[in-house]
């Protein structure tokens, strides 16, 4: 089974309730297929680069797991049927981004953040 994370960025017109329940399909999605879903992070509402679909804005969700690599199909066949989903990246980490991301988590200072003396 291989690390990802994938980023998702939801239309900013659902609710709080609706942008809760697609989270939590994608992230039962994980699970029924045999991946493990290692960390969640709601950012919420962002800025978007560039307009997409006529919207300036987007609800961005960051999803850890661990899967085997056939189930990325399936996962992007599910998000691309969503309507709710303005766009999506799901991208292999490595064990140095795993590692990175586990310590961030924790909260133990990491080389790209200063250390208060």
């Amino acid at each position: 089974m291989n690390n990802y994370e994938l980023m998702v960025i939801f239309t900013p017109v659902l609710s709080e309730e609706e942008y809760r329940a697609s989270q939590k399909k994608f992230a039962a999605f994980v699970k029924e297929n045999g991946g493990k879903v290692v960390h969640e992070n709601p950012w919420g509402l962002k800025s978007l680069a560039y307009p997409i679909q006529k919207k300036t804005t987007g609800l961005y969700w960051v999803l850890e797991y661990s899967a085997p690599s056939i189930f990325n199909e399936k996962l992007k066949i599910q998000l691309l049927r969503d309507e709710h989903v303005l766009r999506f990246m799901a991208t292999r980490l490595d064990k140095y981004a795993v590692e990175y991301n586990a310590k961030k988590r924790s909260g133990v200072p990491t080389a790209t953040e200063k250390v208060e003396a």
